[in-house]
């Protein structure tokens, strides 16, 4: 079982000039998924590019070009606070998506509803506040990279909890094989700030907390933002991990054929 390495952002930003900084740790996600590269990204700061991903001197964006897409399929208001402190993250083995799809069927924002994960006494919720289906993975690749390794089909989610005070992005990108997700998350782990654009409108524009983590879980890549406030930076990080982790999971069963 290969360590998957995540991605991760400084909390304190100063409010202009300021970069994304990469730096390599051993992710939740890999205990889940069973493997996988990625990054940890550190967030500092305010720019105007609607970038992710690793490495840089780029700004981290507080206004998007956003990508072209249909209207988010649904809205929400935001979400209560939790109703326990979370634990030490752990991954779940429960699948988040509301119907079971069809094993192969093309991916869909759809298959993500409201975020309401149990397992023992950690209970955290997070509301769905957008949704949006690609053809394609050009809207959200902005070097190649994704083209480069045939990315199939892409979706982003929008979730809202604590009462606004936590908000997260989240990109899911479909390949043909686990090689080619594999590959993609580790020359993403290579590369500079701009090697994906996602909806920065969803995420808070100054923050206590911002992080970035990534990994694959068979042949799809899991990508999360998650940025708090001071208000919510002590729940960030449990979070950020069980979001991740919980959403990774969902793809180790999505395309397994039951037969009874």
């Amino acid at each position: 079982m290969e360590p998957q390495r995540t991605l991760v952002l400084p909390s304190s930003p100063p409010k202009s000039n300021n970069a994304l900084i990469i730096g390599l740790v051993i992710g939740l996600a890999v205990l889940l998924v069973g493997g996988g590269a990625g990054a940890f990204l550190y967030l500092r700061g305010s720019g105007s590019k609607p970038t992710v991903a690793l490495q840089s001197a780029e700004p981290f964006p507080t206004t998007a070009t956003q990508p072209p897409s249909d209207p988010p399929s649904e809205t929400a208001s935001p979400s209560d606070p939790p109703t326990s402190e979370p634990a030490t993250p752990t991954p779940s083995d429960t699948q988040t998506s509301s119907d079971r799809v069809d094993p192969g069927s093309p991916l869909t924002d759809k298959e993500f509803d409201d975020w309401d994960f149990k397992l023992g006494d950690v209970k955290l919720q997070a509301k769905r506040v957008g949704g949006w289906t690609y053809s394609t993975c050009d809207p959200v690749d902005a070097k190649g990279v994704l083209a480069q390794n045939d990315c199939q089909r892409a979706i982003q989610l929008a979730y809202t909890a604590y009462g606004g005070h936590i908000k997260a992005v989240q990109l899911i990108m479909s390949f043909p094989t686990e090689q080619a997700a594999k590959k993609t998350v580790t020359r993403l782990a290579s590369l500079d700030s701009d090697a994906l654009k996602w909806r920065t409108d969803k995420t808070h524009s100054t923050y206590a907390y911002g992080k970035i983590r990534s990994g694959y879980a068979k042949k799809y890549v899991v990508v999360t933002v998650l940025t708090a406030d001071k208000t919510a930076k002590a729940l960030a990080t449990h979070y950020h991990s069980y979001l991740q982790s919980d959403h990774a999971s969902y793809f180790l069963f999505r395309d397994l054929t039951i037969t009874s």
